[in-house]
């Protein structure tokens, strides 16, 4: 019960404040992954990067604005879309990676490279089909890898996004 009467008496802002840390800290740990255990990020992980960044910048812009009840629904709607697409793409990167290993896809150009050379439209559809280096299973926490950290990341601030939306303060 106290739980549900600190959430109906938190403002708004400190809710998305709380979305905006917990991305922060999801976006440290990737950093450290990548720049200390040395776990370069494949095609997929910048995508899920990317849209994690898009993420934080709306709800960082939702607790600098402290919207009321119209600016609330329209974040909540556009931070759940994102998540969507989190969800969408976590779950193809899960799925790549319990592919048998005769079914995973060859490895592709670089994203330099495809960024340099290829149209943008291009671009976006092979990092989203990924590549061999997505297929390859790195860091584990409590027997979860990275792309499932994400989607379990995805699902919560999707929701939590949308329960700010509907919940009724005092």
């Amino acid at each position: 019960m106290k739980i549900y009467n600190l959430w109906r008496t938190l403002s708004n802002r400190w809710l998305y404040l709380a979305g905006t840390l917990v991305i922060a800290g999801a976006f440290g740990t990737a950093l450290y992954l990548q720049y200390v255990l040395h776990q370069e990020p494949c095609p997929l992980c910048m995508i899920q990067r990317f849209i994690f960044i898009a993420m934080f910048v709306l709800f960082a812009i939702a607790t600098l604005h402290n919207p009321k009840r119209r600016g609330t629904k329209v974040y909540g709607a556009l931070i759940a879309l994102l998540a969507l697409s989190g969800v969408s793409a976590a779950s193809r990167h899960i799925w790549l990676q319990h592919l048998p290993k005769d079914q995973v896809p060859a490895c592709g150009p670089g994203l330099e490279y495809m960024l340099g050379n290829f149209p943008m439209a291009e671009v976006w559809q092979e990092l989203m089909h990924g590549s061999g280096e997505c297929a390859a299973k790195g860091w584990t926490f409590l027997g979860l890898g990275i792309p499932e950290w994400s989607l379990l990341l995805y699902v919560l601030l999707g929701v939590w996004a949308v329960m700010i939306t509907i919940r009724k303060p005092i």
